[in-house]
């Protein structure tokens, strides 16, 4: 269900903004929904979801509803705030958006089109599990105007999968990208390494079945352990070995190796894309410092450089929203050393890096040692950009403390 909340200061029963903050018209405005709904809990999730049985109070077939209330609140607190703006990109995560009915997605988009606009070039994303997904649920989220599908596959080798506790069929991914490319939408795939059992050989043969199908973009992320799993009681209790870190990075440059002579570049440390056009911009922007407002419970957002999020069960969600109050549990406004350094840890994962001269005076000669330790490209720092070397993509927290400490 999730980590803890982070702590905060009250937000106002309307949701209203500080009066300080006015909305900036020039900066572009992103949508996430959350669905927080799974028919099983995979035993690494630390993300803010809830199978049948731990809904208590809450119910999936109202969730549309509930959450349109939010849409509402948001239309009206940003109006205050000096107006809204159409959305660039909109976002359905969860959990598993899928296991809602495509018209319960599809009428959650048409009220965020309602309340906000949607810009022309809108880029709109469904996460999936390759077993909901059909050429009729596809061609239906594609009419509502969705166009790009982020499909779960995590890995090609089924003892790989039972380690995670996907209970999705393997071959079920090759159908779903079939449906989501015959319905016009452009295919993200997933994938997670570093499992437990999990081998280098294991590791291609799910590089190589992804390739294969030639998505338009890959996600490739090191598994990691969150306190409060089932994966990391597992391991404390010596019933499963924790993630070999020299494997993993193995594992990393084994997927750079393959991915870019397929066609696909890195853009970000964990995600590679079929040139420019099929970039995930809702993610650049959560990683440029765009606004973004995230609905549905747990969901975090971000305004006018203010940081709000929402409380977590989905019951508590609806009861605030159906009694007419902002389900928002707490905000901050980071202070300028936050925004630093949240700027560098941030800005440097991207393709394109940061500008030299946004570091600290006192930082910047840090730049020539880092490219004397084979992190940071040479080239780009004399252009005057802080871009990471494959090396770097692999050790980038260290990049961070010697930008930043």
């Amino acid at each position: 269900m999730g980590s803890a909340l982070p702590l905060g200061e009250p937000v106002p029963a309307d949701g209203s903004l500080p009066d300080a903050v006015r909305v900036d018209g020039g900066t572009d405005f992103g949508v996430y929904l959350h669905v927080p709904f799974c028919r099983v809990r995979c035993g690494y999730c630390d993300f803010n979801t809830y199978t049948a049985s731990e809904l208590r109070g809450a119910r999936q077939d109202q969730y549309a509803d509930t959450l349109l209330r939010e849409v509402d609140l948001a239309r009206a607190v940003l109006d205050r705030a000096g107006g809204t703006r159409p959305a660039a990109t909109v976002f359905f995560g969860g959990g598993t958006p899928t296991l809602l009915p495509p018209g319960d997605l599809g009428r959650m988009l048409d009220g965020v089109r309602a309340a906000f606009g949607l810009r022309d070039d809108a880029e709109i994303t469904v996460e999936a599990n390759p077993d909901t997904v059909s050429a009729a649920v596809a061609s239906e989220l594609a009419a509502s105007g969705v166009t790009r599908m982020s499909i779960g596959m995590q890995s090609a080798v089924p003892h790989v999968l039972a380690a995670l506790d996907r209970t999705h069929d393997p071959d079920n991914v090759r159908t779903a990208v079939a449906a989501a490319r015959g319905a016009g939408l452009d295919v993200s795939v997933d994938l997670i390494y570093g499992a437990p059992g999990e081998t280098l050989a294991d590791w291609r043969s799910s590089l190589e079945t992804a390739m294969a199908l030639v998505p338009d973009h890959v996600s490739a992320y090191a598994l990691i352990i969150e306190d409060g799993t089932k994966l990391a009681r597992q391991i404390r209790r010596g019933e499963v070995a924790a993630p070999d870190d020299d494997l993993q990075a193995d594992m990393y440059e084994l997927a750079d190796d393959l991915l870019a002579p397929a066609g696909l570049e890195w853009y970000e440390v964990s995600n590679w894309a079929r040139g420019a056009e099929h970039r995930s911009r809702h993610n650049l922007a959560y990683w440029t410092g765009a606004d973004w407002w995230g609905f549905g419970p747990g969901a975090h957002s971000h305004i006018g450089g203010v940081r709000f999020w929402n409380v977590k069960h989905p019951a508590a969600y609806a009861q605030r929203l159906a009694a007419g109050e902002s389900p928002a549990a707490g905000r901050e406004i980071p202070d300028a050393a936050a925004r630093r350094l949240e700027s560098v840890l941030l800005r440097t994962r991207i393709r394109e890096g940061m500008p030299v001269h946004d570091l600290p005076i006192k930082r910047r000669p840090a730049v020539a040692s880092l490219i004397a330790d084979g992190l940071v490209e040479g080239a780009d720092a004399l252009r005057g950009r802080v871009v990471l070397t494959r090396r770097g993509r692999l050790l980038a927290d260290a990049v961070v403390r010697a930008l930043t400490d």
